[in-house]
């Protein structure tokens, strides 16, 4: 059995200022949302945040960014984050920006307990430097370092009382492998199962990789609304 906490701020209050926290997610797909009102309320800062992107200037991440609470950002696009773009652009955040898929392979690695690999995204480009690179049958490749975080915050369809987790079609995006690569992997559930309710064949992140659990509701918000005239 793992730790079922009862209020999303009993469920951060294990993150500390100066952590290194990977955050599930697409846009405002599939992210911990409530996870994320909670580390606000917190007021933890000093974060080093590693997730595909910053969230919406009123929403998600965006939240944390707004309120100063994040030192540097991992990511791979700045999106429809007006804020981000304001403080990158003035020098008040750290940024590095990666190639999508890089990302998400750095990440899977670091869950694999792999501690880097070759890749042909970035050679040639200004990704590149400082970094060894390396042929393979003719064409060059590029040494990139997986990423692992003291925490990992995922949002998951349904969960068991042991961890195991099931996400809902595209809210799948990136976070299993968040779920693998960090050392302590907190879930909010959407819908939480007694042991042995969940068919197994339909697992994604088994309970191994997940410490903590928090049953709740999500606003679900929508990025980008667009609607036939």
């Amino acid at each position: 059995m793992k730790t079922i906490c009862t209020s999303f701020q009993d469920a951060v209050a294990v993150i500390h200022d100066g952590a290194t926290l990977m955050v599930g997610g697409f846009g405002l797909c599939g992210i911990p949302e409530n996870a994320i009102l909670a580390l606000v309320e917190k007021g933890v800062k000093d974060l080093t945040v590693i997730s595909n992107n910053c969230g919406v200037d009123d929403w998600g991440l965006g939240l944390l960014l707004k309120n100063k609470q994040i030192k540097k950002m991992v990511g791979s696009y700045v999106g429809e984050n007006k804020e981000f773009e304001r403080q990158v652009l003035s020098g008040e955040i750290e940024v590095e920006l990666i190639p999508q898929g890089t990302l998400a392979e750095k990440i899977r690695a670091g869950g694999a307990g792999i501690p880097a690999f070759y890749t042909p995204a970035g050679v040639g480009t200004p990704i590149a430097e400082g970094k060894e690179t390396r042929m393979f049958n003719g064409k060059e490749y590029l040494l990139e370092e997986s990423l692992t975080a003291d925490f990992s915050i995922v949002r998951a369809w349904k969960g068991d009382k042991m961890g195991n987790l099931v996400y809902h079609k595209t809210a799948r995006n990136f976070n299993p492998m968040i779920a693998a690569a960090g050392r302590i992997t907190i879930a909010e559930v959407e819908n939480l199962y007694e042991v042995g309710e969940l068919d197994p064949n339909s697992i994604h992140t088994p309970s191994i990789y997940v410490q903590t659990l928090i049953e709740g509701n999500q606003e679900k918000r929508i990025e980008r609304l667009t609607v036939r005239s």
